[in-house]
């Protein structure tokens, strides 16, 4: 029977927008998902699953299930509504009475900076392609270190490669640009120096704390052994993937990456990325201070050869099949007989997370930690007609998948990775970027209208597992 390191962290994740709901309250401003959500009319943050009322119902719950630990986001226009300027001190409360919860319930909170929610201000002066954005974001993150000591571990931004790619390649994230793969590079290496900046400035502040990034790391495979399909794998690596692990844990571009990085651009005919020394230079003292850096893998990719034109089609209602991605100048998705998906078209493929953790391990001996900072199954799940307080949610898929997964993290701890926890996606069900309510990942059920919880029996396993540490066969 495989087994976690005694001192493992069980955790659960979530993420400000996707909790909280409360958008338009306490002085809250706006982000650039909401006027961009209530155009679409498809669905609404409010109230997302009342994290901004509920938080102490839900912490009882994660104590409750062996939660040993949470990962939450501070939603900046709660604190700063326009992004700089008049501080709202009901954001602030907020999140003092929140961490207060967490220590009352003996649960570490893990601390995002960003999660996808610019203020809508700042994203309408260009968002990570905008200086002033960037600057804004560096003295944001310095007001939150000083106006809360009782967080002891920070992350600077989450996934900043989707948000990068779906901002102006893919086109669903806002504003909906599609083709800028230029676009894309520039704001991917303005989040790694704004990301450096802030983990230098924390250093210089001795807070006696950690810090790190959390970065989306889905592993990509050539679909053949071919020739062409392994070097569109790479190109699809450099895109999403190898650059910003260079960048954050390495503190320099390997030559190798720029060249793939070029070789896109320029099928596109579009420009190389720009960079300065001192930007540079902000890259190589943050890699080596950095505490920790956090693995999101929910899947793995396939990557043929591929000549054509670019063509994306998001899944975003579970139509399973209907995903598309093809790229032109990099190559398209396809995946092998036998990749079990979700109705999402995700592939499951526990070996993916095993090799990014080795990975990371071997070719970035800078880093000292690692977390797995999301994983999960969102699954197409509803309350029973009959349900009544003690209902339980059967969700058997879900304890398949972590049992998947977790196996191929302990896989990896014996192969020496330093992997320090866990955090489930998602401590409870929330709302999703781009599907809504219909996707659901949580140990614990949501009824949204009413906002009742639900223990699902993923919860009990959950439990188990933090209780023992044995993963059973």
């Amino acid at each position: 029977m495989l087994k976690l390191p005694k001192d493992f962290l069980m955790g659960g994740a979530s993420a400000a927008y996707q909790v909280e709901g409360a958008t338009k309250e306490d002085g809250k401003g706006k982000v650039l998902w909401d006027d961009y959500l209530e155009k679409q009319g498809r669905f609404s943050p409010d109230p997302a699953a009342d994290f901004y009322h509920r938080y102490d119902e839900d912490l009882t719950l994660a104590q409750e299930y062996g939660v040993q630990a949470i990962r939450v986001s501070i939603a900046w226009s709660r604190i700063f509504p326009d992004g700089t300027g008049k501080v709202e001190p009901r954001g602030v409360s907020y999140y003092h009475k929140l961490f207060a919860s967490c220590k009352k319930h003996n649960i570490i909170p893990f601390v995002t900076l960003h999660h996808f929610d610019t203020p809508l201000k700042l994203h309408d002066k260009g968002d990570w392609l905008s200086q002033e954005m960037l600057d804004a974001f560096v003295d944001y993150a310095k007001f939150c270190f000083k106006e809360f000591p009782e967080v002891k571990y920070w992350i600077t931004i989450n996934e900043p490669t989707s948000m990068a790619i779906q901002q102006t390649v893919s086109g669903t994230f806002p504003p909906g640009v599609t083709g800028r793969f230029d676009l894309a590079f520039q704001a991917e290496h303005n989040q790694m120096v704004a990301h450096a900046r802030i983990v230098n400035a924390y250093k210089k502040m001795n807070l006696g704390g950690q810090i790190g990034i959390v970065h989306a790391l889905q592993t990509v495979y050539p679909y053949t052994d071919s020739a062409a399909d392994k070097h569109a794998a790479a190109l699809q690596d450099a895109f999403e993937i190898r650059l910003y692990l260079d960048g954050t844990l390495a503190g320099e571009y390997n030559p190798e990456t720029l060249k793939l990085v070029k070789e896109i651009v320029d099928a596109n005919n579009q420009p190389m990325f720009k960079s300065t020394p001192e930007e540079m230079d902000e890259l190589s003292r943050a890699a080596h201070q950095l505490d920790f850096v956090g693995v999101n893998n929910y899947f793995s990719k396939w990557i043929k050869a591929y000549d054509g034109d670019s063509e994306m089609v998001h899944n975003g209602t579970g139509a399973k099949g209907t995903s598309v991605s093809r790229l032109h100048g990099i190559g398209e998705e396809r995946k092998p007989d036998g990749i079990e998906t979700t109705d999402w078209d995700w592939s499951i493929y526990p070996k993916g997370m095993h090799d990014m953790l080795v990975r990371i391990k071997k070719e970035y001996p800078l880093v000292p930690a690692i977390y797995v900072t999301e994983n999960g199954i969102g699954l197409k799940e509803s309350l029973p007609k009959d349900a009544d307080d003690n209902t339980i949610i059967d969700d058997p898929k879900r304890i398949d998948y972590l049992k998947k997964y977790f196996k191929a993290i302990a896989e990896a701890i014996n192969d020496g990775v330093n992997v320090k926890g866990y955090f489930m996606w998602s401590l409870q069900d929330q709302f999703s970027w781009t599907n809504g309510y219909s996707k659901r990942y949580g140990m614990f059920f949501v009824d949204f209208p009413t906002q009742k919880r639900y223990v699902k029996k993923s919860a009990y396993w959950f439990k188990k597992l933090s209780e023992t540490h044995e993963i059973p066969e």
